[in-house]
């Protein structure tokens, strides 16, 4: 039995992790298409149709990554960003009106310079592709706050800013932090407390953890990468460089910032896809956490080059449950899903309190007795 080791241990994957989550190589293939069994194509149609919502992910099909989105069932695909640049790391807006992505300032740039911020640019997109606009420079790893506020990395630092004016705000460094070494941080994803951020640490360190950035203090969560929040914040979730086909997604509870000690890493494997595909990255649930969507290549590691396709599944069944929806020998990674039906109604403000109908006869009858008292 596999067993989560206190953390101030070094993991016995940590030679793994070394190897692992990082990406490393030359410009992606353009993609060909491929075409789904029947039986494949039937489980897209009622696994998707089920979850009846919209995706979004960067693909090199066309010879470069850009931005492309289909429904839950891998139908209607669409390309929603063009040019030479590269365009990845897409994130949906809480409201779904909007896509936050990074884009590189010229050609082609590989993934394992994503923090190096003067290459990169943040922008925003319509998902219909309409609206394109930077709304930050020399910047990557961006992430939502709030529909109009975003978190993202300059090289060691993490800042916060409203889209609606041009003020930002540092709220963390890693320089200067001894269990941090000035490590370059990668997808910061905040709590919904605004107390803590879950970072993935690279360079001088790998590995994931909780910044406390009241306190100033590093929690360490584990070896691997891509740690995000569970929607409900109860938890993390984040890849780890061991199963079924060298990597699968855990999933570890949170209390006060802190995970539990000496856990059982088997008892917290989300996600581990049975069969040769299940090489597992770029995990992201959706907003109510009902949903995953994530990438898996069957040889191959490379973020900007492996045969990554991106796959669904409804969590809490079966893992043979989960379905493909790509089908593209290029390189698919980095999707996030938007599911309409999981975004609250808006709560419409309430009208002024009438005065209660007894009110007015009652204090009518009180000026009539004040009437008779004062006749002559």
């Amino acid at each position: 039995m596999t067993k989560l080791l206190p953390l101030r241990f070094a993991s016995a994957c940590s030679a793994l992790a070394l190897a692992a989550c990082s990406a490393v190589s030359g410009a992606p293939p353009k993609g060909a298409d491929d075409t789904p069994e029947a039986a494949e194509a039937a489980a897209m149609k009622e696994v998707g149709g089920k979850a009846a919502g919209l995706i979004v992910w960067s693909s090199s099909r066309v010879g470069n990554h850009d931005l492309f989105t289909m429904k839950t069932d891998g139908s209607d695909v669409k390309q929603i960003t063009k040019g030479d640049e590269v365009d990845w790391f897409p994130r949906f807006s809480p409201d779904g009106q909007k896509v936050l992505f990074c884009r590189s300032k010229q050609g082609w740039v590989s993934e394992r310079d994503a923090n190096n911020s003067d290459k990169w640019d943040i922008f925003t997109v319509k998902p219909d592709g309409s609206e394109p606009t930077k709304v930050v420079e020399n910047a990557s790893w961006g992430s939502w706050i709030s529909n109009d506020e975003i978190l993202y990395v300059r090289g060691t630092k993490i800042f916060r800013k409203k889209l609606s004016d041009d003020k930002e705000t540092q709220i963390m460094s890693s320089e200067g932090v001894a269990d941090l070494d000035g490590a370059l941080l990668q997808q910061p994803e905040l709590s919904s407390d605004g107390k803590r951020i879950a970072i993935t640490l690279r360079g001088s360190k790998r590995e994931t953890g909780l910044w406390d950035i009241a306190k100033k203090t590093w929690t360490q969560t584990g070896q691997g990468c891509q740690i995000n929040w569970t929607p409900d914040h109860s938890a993390i979730y984040w890849v780890h460089p061991t199963g079924n086909g060298g990597s699968r997604i855990l999933k570890m509870p949170i209390a006060d910032g802190k995970p539990p000690q000496d856990a059982d890493v088997d008892k917290m494997e989300l996600m581990d896809l049975p069969g040769r595909r299940s090489h597992e990255y770029f995990p992201e649930l959706s907003s109510d956490g009902k949903w995953l969507v994530w990438g898996i290549t069957q040889r191959g590691h490379d973020h900007d080059t492996a045969d990554y396709e991106i796959y669904l599944w409804e969590v809490g069944t079966p893992a043979e449950k989960a379905v493909r929806l790509t089908y593209n020998s290029g390189n698919d990674r980095w999707p996030d899903i938007f599911i309409p039906s999981a975004v609250p109604e808006p709560v419409a403000a309430k009208p002024p309190a009438e005065p209660e109908a007894e009110d007015k006869p009652v204090k009518q009858a009180s000026r009539d007795k004040k009437r008779k008292r004062s006749a002559p």
